[in-house]
């Protein structure tokens, strides 16, 4: 009996349910709690909020894609493009100028004109709808009287203004192309999880692989960045990415949840939120580390050397390594713990966790025992937070013996 009422006195000094705010957090820095993944960040309590902020940005993303559409590169739609470097022999060529030059000698406006790179090796680049060769020639006569641009020998020439050109066939080949691949690496991502994980994990990965591409996606619509194939290939290789750090999160939640109804020291959701806090510190290494690659990819390649083809790259794989990260840790884990409350056996578990708790604090309360929480001594109907490392009480009952027999 005795060791039955100790027992009871300790899960006291455990977490309490995620919706129960603490009021005896421990008392350690932002960056310890970070490292040591005890921080007690109530990631699973606060999930309604955290599924508002996913709810508005997704639905900001969605109404972006159909009320603005994308702005697709001259590969999807077809055209032609212009480059030349911006500087020449006579004056440094701006945006502002080559647009007039373009209307000017053909009589419609460019599609887009853009400066990329700087210093000497800035090049202006003009898409247009398909031009004929005349125009083309025509095109390239008047920028060259106007810029004088510089050839490899540093001299005038005509040869620096280069020209390519898709056509729209082609374009709605490389469209059908990209659809297709970022169909099938969803499937097969959504296969691989529901063979790794149970249902609800399987779910619960596939609506934040659902919800990265869909994010991802409406950011590019929202500001109206190109879309290009390197872009297909970087949103690819973020939701990679994206798989990869919520299989991180749920293997640790699946460890820390393993035979949770024959225990009642926490609830399902608090074990997932301990699960959360214990892989934060590996979540962001780990995306510190995948980050720093891409943004020297971005001032090296994009800022000094001028090569578009990867500032489209770099960009969506910044864009995704964020949002991937954001879907695994605040909307797979809450996700996965709302489906699993609806579940007879964690319903059942969670009364018994709470029942126990509330006897436990009520003999607490009526033998005036305090616990130790942190560094704190509190009263025993006082918790410590969700995710925090229970501690055992330091107080002994009087006439009891304080062990866990």
């Amino acid at each position: 009996m005795a060791a039955n009422d100790s027992n009871d006195l300790d899960t006291t000094s455990v977490i309490e349910p995620p919706d129960i705010e603490s009021v005896s957090a421990p008392k350690h820095g932002f960056l310890t709690q970070l490292y040591t993944g005890t921080g007690a960040f109530n990631i699973i309590g606060r999930r309604k909020v955290w599924f508002a902020v996913s709810g508005l940005i997704l639905t900001i993303g969605i109404a972006s894609i159909i009320i603005r559409g994308f702005t697709f590169g001259i590969d999807f739609i077809g055209g032609t493009q212009v480059s030349l470097p911006a500087a020449g022999a006579h004056e440094t060529a701006t945006v502002q100028q080559v647009e007039d030059v373009f209307t000017k000698t053909l009589g419609k406006a460019p599609q887009s004109v853009q400066t990329v790179g700087t210093g000497d090796s800035a090049t202006v680049q003009i898409r247009s709808t398909t031009l004929s060769n005349d125009e083309v020639d025509k095109l390239r006569s008047a920028l060259f009287d106007k810029f004088q641009p510089k050839g490899k020998d540093g001299q005038p020439s005509k040869l620096a203004i280069s020209d390519s050109g898709v056509s729209e066939t082609w374009g709605q080949q490389i469209t059908h192309k990209g659809v297709i691949a970022l169909v099938v690496f969803v499937v097969l991502a959504a296969i691989y999880v529901a063979i790794r994980y149970e249902p609800y994990m399987a779910a619960a990965a596939s609506a934040a692989m659902f919800y990265t591409v869909v994010t991802t996606a409406g950011i590019y619509s929202l500001v109206g960045w190109e879309v290009t194939p390197a872009t297909v290939i970087g949103l690819l290789t973020i939701l990679g990415y994206s798989i990869y750090d919520t299989v991180v999160v749920f293997d640790k939640v699946e460890e820390n949840t393993h035979g949770f109804e024959h225990t009642t020291r926490r609830t399902y959701a608090e074990q997932a939120n301990l699960a959360v806090n214990q892989t934060f510190m590996r979540s962001i290494n780990t995306g510190l580390i995948a980050m720093l690659p891409i943004v020297a990819l971005m001032v090296i390649a994009v800022w000094m050397l001028g090569v578009g083809t990867l500032k489209d790259l770099a960009l969506v794989q910044l864009i995704g390594i964020f949002t991937g990260h954001y879907s695994s840790i605040f909307f797979a884990t809450p996700l996965l713990v709302s489906m699993r409350e609806r579940t007879d056996l964690v319903k059942n578990h969670t009364r018994r966790v709470l029942n126990r708790r509330k006897s436990s604090t009520e003999r607490g309360s009526a033998g005036g025992e305090e616990v130790s929480v942190g560094a704190v001594a509190v009263d025993a109907p006082e918790k410590p937070a969700p995710g925090a490392k229970p501690l055992r009480p330091t107080g002994k009952p009087s006439g009891k013996r304080n062990s866990r027999g």
